[in-house]
């Protein structure tokens, strides 16, 4: 993305990401990280229920179906349903560099204005990773891969241990992510990460 401020570009030390070797295969479903996640949870009535499928290499593509609920303007898109989506796919790559990580920055263009009933297709790839820093880049397509850009991201994660959760999280959803035998599967599979 031009323009991108400084503590976007990924310092003269970084490393091209490897995918994990336990990564999910190229075309399958990655699932929701939480259930109850705005952006790929399926326990909340209104979120965007965004589905992202592992591509090649560290890359992730993704879709969602712009609803009545996500509108800002009359029938568009609120531009922040729309930074939510690219942050929700940017954040399906931590799922290839088998790594927890959280947003510390996210830059959004706006490049036009997303209908309610579009089909939003989504593309992200991390470009570099230095240390605990993961730097990637997204692009989000009006009605397919090769429809035209509507939005576009450059984002910063930062790796984080499952301890941040606990520490940071309101214990009563801590307690039933815990409990649920799938969320506890999905966050063990992350602590083998060499």
């Amino acid at each position: 993305m031009s323009g991108t401020s400084a503590a976007l570009q990924p310092p003269a030390g970084a490393v091209k990401p490897v995918r994990h070797p336990d990564a999910p295969a190229p075309g399958e479903l990655l699932g929701a990280h939480y259930e109850h996640c705005f952006g790929c949870g399926g326990g909340q009535s209104h979120g965007l229920h965004l589905e992202a499928r592992a591509g090649e290499g560290v890359t992730v593509t993704a879709e969602f179906v712009v609803q009545a609920a996500h509108q800002g303007a009359p029938g568009l898109a609120h531009g922040g349903v729309l930074a939510t989506a690219l942050d929700e796919t940017l954040g399906s790559l931590n799922w290839l560099l088998r790594t927890i990580a959280v947003t510390g920055r996210l830059e959004t263009d706006f490049a036009r204005p997303v209908p309610v009933g579009t089909t939003l297709h989504l593309e992200a790839e991390v470009t570099a990773v230095a240390g605990r820093k993961i730097y990637s880049t997204a692009t989000g397509r009006i009605g397919g891969p090769s429809g035209p850009v509507a939005v576009r991201a450059d984002a910063l994660f930062v790796e984080v241990d499952v301890k941040h959760f606990v520490e940071h999280g309101r214990q009563a959803e801590i307690d039933a992510a815990m409990s649920d035998p799938d969320q506890v599967r999905r966050t063990r599979a992350f602590e083998v990460n060499p």
